[in-house]
């Protein structure tokens, strides 16, 4: 149920839908998708294959929206989506399932901790990350530098959106 804000109360929403007669501010999350999935296809990659996040999240569902509009107006076969829930864990369920596949060559992971559970899957699976499968992840968390290898990711300025919130 929607709980009523008082009369007066200065609001912001922070990353959802403009479902709201509010000021919203958000990270642009159909650009850094585009650029992603723009990035494996012009690396030579036939299509790209998505990890999405939870159905239920604005985040998810812009990116997944951009990734297939990105596909769609390369001309490209949109494979279909493979749902997690932010975690390692569910990227890792996907990456076991993906690996499975051998025309996936790319994937769009639609966080760095589900791309992290997706390359230890493939990399479980002896798919070998980068030669075999390509993964780009979204957030450009400080440990991304850091996995092995160091996984390209779209960089989400927290601290931007939490800047541009309180102005």
């Amino acid at each position: 149920d929607e709980i009523p804000l008082p009369e007066g109360l200065p609001t912001v929403i922070v990353d959802s839908s403009a479902l709201f007669d509010y000021p919203i501010v958000d990270t642009d999350q159909a650009q850094g998708d585009r650029q992603a999935t723009e990035h494996l296809l012009d690396l030579g990659h036939e299509t790209v294959w998505h990890v999405s996040g939870p159905p239920e999240s604005y985040s998810a569902i812009r990116r997944k929206e951009s990734w297939e509009q990105t596909l769609q107006g390369r001309g490209r076969r949109v494979p279909p989506v493979l749902a997690g829930d932010w975690s390692v864990g569910s990227g890792y369920e996907a990456g076991l399932e993906l690996a499975r596949k051998d025309e996936v060559t790319a994937v769009f992971a639609a966080n760095d901790q589900m791309a992290l559970g997706i390359m230890h899957a493939l990399h479980e699976q002896g798919r070998s990350v980068p030669a075999a499968v390509s993964v780009v992840g979204f957030d450009d968390m400080d440990e991304s530098a850091h996995f092995w290898p160091p996984l390209t990711t779209i960089r989400q300025s927290f601290a931007e959106v939490g800047r541009a919130t309180v102005d």
